[in-house]
């Protein structure tokens, strides 16, 4: 099959097979005389094997990983085992962080319970007040405090 009938088939982006293929998470296909790549079933499951990858999160570099302890089917599994528990440290990680923006952003949503005009609303304010290098009611602990701890200096208020 050609590379457009693979990505009818797989649900991916001409763009992205080609991508794969070379970043090496796909075999390279074989050539026709007029140069057209030529894919067989077996790519069609290379690249839903990314993809399902993909899905649960993990890096190129991890999915290449996998590629290659697929080729090599006599490896011992324990580096597997390893990558996937990194990558379920990562989500544990990822989901405290969303936790924590999630308690932020309900902490500057309850700044502004009423109807106002936009110069009396408490959020826009307590973000113009950590734009110019304040604290902001989302931020109580210190933490993101303003803009300041990325590299930039305490801008004056306007």
């Amino acid at each position: 099959m050609r590379i457009g009938e693979l990505a009818r088939r797989s649900g991916c982006d001409v763009d992205t097979i080609r991508y794969y293929e070379r970043e090496g998470l796909l075999d390279a296909p074989q050539r026709e005389d007029n140069g057209y790549r030529r894919y067989g079933g077996a790519h069609l499951v290379q690249l839903n094997f990314v993809r399902h990858c993909r899905s649960l999160g993990m890096s190129l570099s991890d999915v290449r990983r996998l590629r290659d302890f697929e080729r090599n089917p006599g490896a011992a599994c324990d580096d597997i085992n390893a990558l996937l528990d990194r990558q379920i440290e990562q989500i544990h990680a990822q989901r405290l962080a969303l936790e924590t923006l999630e308690q932020q952003l309900r902490a500057l949503r309850h700044t502004c319970d009423h109807a106002h005009r936009a110069s009396e609303c408490g959020i826009l304010q307590n973000l113009q007040q950590a734009a110019c290098g304040g604290a902001c009611e989302c931020h109580r602990d210190g933490e993101g405090e303003g803009l300041r701890g990325r590299g930039q200096s305490k801008p004056t208020a306007p």
